[in-house]
């Protein structure tokens, strides 16, 4: 997964992580995640770009290009199979 620019951002702004979080109504633990380059939902990326006082229009210079938006490469979309996961006993 490619990275991100939020804590770059985060820090030129002079943000803790625990503001960003209660301005994006997030835990801190999801911030470290996704400044960590993990896969979120679109809605998480919504909330850190208006919490980061920029739009979604912005949303390339937070987060990179190649990100798919939290959906894995490997999930099977497109495929016209479902995936089972791997607790699943069928």
């Amino acid at each position: 997964m490619a990275g991100n620019n939020v804590k770059k951002i985060r820090e030129a702004l002079m943000m803790s992580k625990a503001e960003l979080a209660r301005k994006a109504s997030l835990s801190t633990l999801t911030i470290d995640r996704v400044e960590a380059g993990k896969a979120c939902r679109l809605d998480t990326k919504r909330k850190i770009l208006h919490a980061l006082g920029m739009k979604v229009g912005d949303r390339e210079e937070v987060f990179a290009a190649a990100d798919l938006g939290g959906v894995s490469p490997g999930m099977g979309l497109g495929t016209g199979r479902r995936e089972t996961p791997p607790w699943s006993d069928s």
